[in-house]
């Protein structure tokens, strides 16, 4: 009999322990996605890109530069300022002395040409790169935009996916009490919704870490709120209307920031080896002296009056002249040689970005027609098709005439479509932001 009691308290023990893990965990309210869209004021990407050519650092960093070639330039096309010197002499323990003033004016004769060409090109090759520059973060811009649009997607089919069951564990723990159910079908209903719970708020972390990405790209700081106003199907299918590009590949190859900047710099390396060969020719600097001396001697002689006074006189002399820099020795054939070394240089890195610009627009054409078919295909409607099946499945279950089995298959079958979809949508994205980055498209 005590054996009986025992049994008895043990097993009531269990059944408490199980029906108190059986219990739905406490959710967060509402649906976490909703926290990220806003339809009306939120984000746009057109604006996103915007925002971050006006504010992002780094780029501002790179839009200095041109001012920095500019002042360079300025420099450049400035002469040579004149030197003057002054000079006074003095005879210990007598009157004797001696003032002398002179200035030398170098006439720069082939030299600034040279200098004003290699700033120009400078200038020139610096304002490509920061074109290309500005080409990047906008691709950049739209990768961080698009995953937080995928990240939300995710999130909202999980947020979805949680109130069904959730509704659903609240119905078969309705029948359990009952008696209409099993518990069996409840507890696996709970397990199943408590994964989901895990699910959604792993993918809450994720949509929130690319938001802080995109925050980074777009130069905006990281406690300041946002919300974004497109969804990943609405860019997709917006952007897959509005048509490719298909003209000439290499007037496109031709018209990349990258490209023409390694096009100036072969231009900025013949401008160096232009003004190596000008620094090289004679130059010719102007001089002009001004001397006044007061001298005289210790002995005595008669003036105009056939007084005697001390031999002394004052004296003038201005003298002018030129001094020629002869190129005898030195002719800047080192830098001559670096410069010519630099233009193969250059001639073969314009050659490397021309290939890889070809690359980038042909497998970015090719990536993209992939991508839009394959969006094409859930579309069609796989996608609707799977949403359709789960909503017929768990109609029939509240009927009654399938297992909650079923349910969680179906469930678990529309959540693999879904994911697919959002994959195929996530592709079809990025392979449009590169068909965009390689076209030289910064919007």
């Amino acid at each position: 009999m005590n054996t009986r009691v025992v049994t008895a308290v043990v097993a009531a023990a269990l059944l408490t322990q199980v029906q108190a893990r059986a219990q739905v965990p406490e959710a967060p309210a509402g649906r976490l996605s909703a926290r990220y869209v806003d339809e009306v004021t939120g984000l746009s990407l057109e604006a996103a890109i915007a925002r971050a050519r006006e504010q992002e650092p780094s780029l501002r960093a790179a839009r200095t530069q041109i001012d920095v070639a500019r002042g360079i330039r300025l420099q450049a096309g400035l002469r040579p300022n004149p030197t003057v010197s002054f000079e006074r002499r003095e005879e210990p323990g007598a009157t004797d002395n001696q003032t002398m003033a002179g200035i030398e004016w170098p006439l720069d004769l082939f030299r600034r040409a040279g200098r004003v060409a290699v700033a120009e090109r400078e200038l020139e090759a610096i304002r490509h790169a920061v074109t290309d520059r500005e080409r990047l973060l906008a691709a950049d811009v739209r990768m961080r935009y698009g995953d937080v649009l995928a990240a939300v997607r995710d999130l909202a089919i999980l947020d979805e996916l949680v109130d069904a069951t959730r509704r659903q564990h609240e119905l078969l723990r309705a029948r359990v009490e009952q008696g209409a159910s099993p518990p069996l079908e409840r507890d696996l209903l709970n397990v199943e919704l408590q994964r989901l719970e895990s699910d959604r708020l792993l993918q809450a972390g994720r949509t929130e870490a690319a938001t802080f990405e995109l925050k980074r790209a777009i130069g905006m700081p990281s406690d300041e709120g946002l919300q974004l106003r497109e969804t990943l199907e609405g860019v997709v299918q917006r952007e897959s209307t509005s048509g490719v590009w298909a003209g000439d590949i290499g007037l496109v190859v031709h018209q990349r920031p990258d490209v023409r900047e390694a096009e100036a710099q072969i231009a900025v390396a013949e401008a160096r080896i232009d003004r190596a060969q000008r620094e090289g020719r004679f130059d010719v600097t102007l001089v002009a002296n001004y001397m006044r001396m007061d001298a005289g001697f210790p002995q005595l002689g008669f003036n105009r009056d056939r007084g005697l006074e001390r031999v002394r006189g004052l004296f003038h002399y201005f003298a002018g002249g030129a001094m020629v820099m002869v190129p005898l020795l030195n002719r800047n054939q080192g830098e001559e040689a670096a410069a010519r070394a630099q233009r193969t240089g250059a001639a073969a890195a314009f050659e490397a970005a021309q290939l890889t610009a070809r690359a980038d627009v042909a497998a970015a054409r090719a990536r993209d027609e992939f991508a839009q078919q394959a969006v094409k295909q859930y579309s069609a409607g796989a996608q609707a098709l799977a949403r359709q099946n789960l909503k017929v499945v768990g109609e029939t279950y509240q009927l009654g005439r399938v297992t909650v089995f079923d349910v969680l298959t179906e469930q678990r079958r529309y959540l693999d479509v879904e994911r697919a979809y959002s994959d195929a949508l996530r592709a079809a994205y990025e392979a449009r932001t590169a068909l965009k980055r390689a076209l030289g498209d910064v919007q």
